[in-house]
């Protein structure tokens, strides 16, 4: 059975052309994995379409209203669910919890807003809280694109070619290695004559002393990491 994976948005038209683009546009259209984007104003109860409101004690900014939220995961949630709010302080997303997610019959995505969202939304209807990274977005409807990206790449039949689940960023806790193309000599720069060479074993070598020397410069944290690594 295909992952179905329903996103909860005030901003539902972000989304769209994401969801009909490049890798997951062709995926999503091949029925490798299915998504539906859901306007939560759908669920507000008042003529305004009302979803958010001033905090409690005061501050800048607006919360996520329980009301509409409560609803909305009451229609679309099932005993399978898995139910993420998308928000700066929840676990980093990684490649290994991609993965995870993408092992999942159905993901509820929850688009966090502005100041964020009614902490009892939280309580009781959110099973994980995830981040991509340590910055603040004006809501979590690209965090939830970006979740989305993420876990595709490990659905069977969603990449074209397997090998670049393994020869990419962090998936050795390394960034990723130079690649060039067609031409060789271009305005005086020279591809390296390691990837002529045909020497698969040398090309190998080569990529991974350049990884080393990329994570070194960049991530020098992911180092101690890959002590013990082949």
């Amino acid at each position: 059975m295909a992952l179905h994976i329903d996103v909860l948005t005030l901003f539902p038209r972000m989304l769209e052309g994401f969801l009909s683009e490049s890798i997951v546009g062709k995926a999503v259209e091949r029925g490798l994995f299915t998504v539906k984007v859901h306007d939560l104003r759908q669920w507000a109860t008042d003529r305004h379409r009302t979803a958010d409101d001033r905090p409690f004690g005061g501050g800048a900014g607006m919360v996520l209203k329980p009301e509409p939220v409560f609803a909305a995961f009451e229609q679309v949630q099932r005993p399978e669910s898995k139910r993420i709010y998308l928000t700066p302080d929840g676990v980093p997303l990684s490649p290994g919890l991609a993965e995870s997610l993408s092992h999942e019959q159905h993901l509820v995505l929850l688009s966090g807003h502005y100041e964020g969202i009614d902490q009892r939304i939280r309580d009781r209807l959110i099973d994980q809280e995830i981040s991509i990274g340590d910055y603040v977005l004006t809501n979590g409807t690209l965090p939830a694109a970006v979740v989305i990206d993420a876990l595709s790449r490990f659905i069977p039949g969603v990449l074209g070619e397997e090998k670049s689940l393994t020869h990419e960023s962090f998936t050795n806790k390394l960034l990723d290695f130079p690649q060039y193309t067609r031409p060789a000599e271009f305005r005086g720069m020279s591809v390296p004559e390691v990837l002529l060479s045909g020497n698969h074993a040398e090309i190998e070598k080569w990529r991974r002393a350049r990884q080393e020397e990329k994570t070194r410069q960049v991530r020098p944290d992911l180092l101690s990491l890959t002590k013990g690594q082949p």
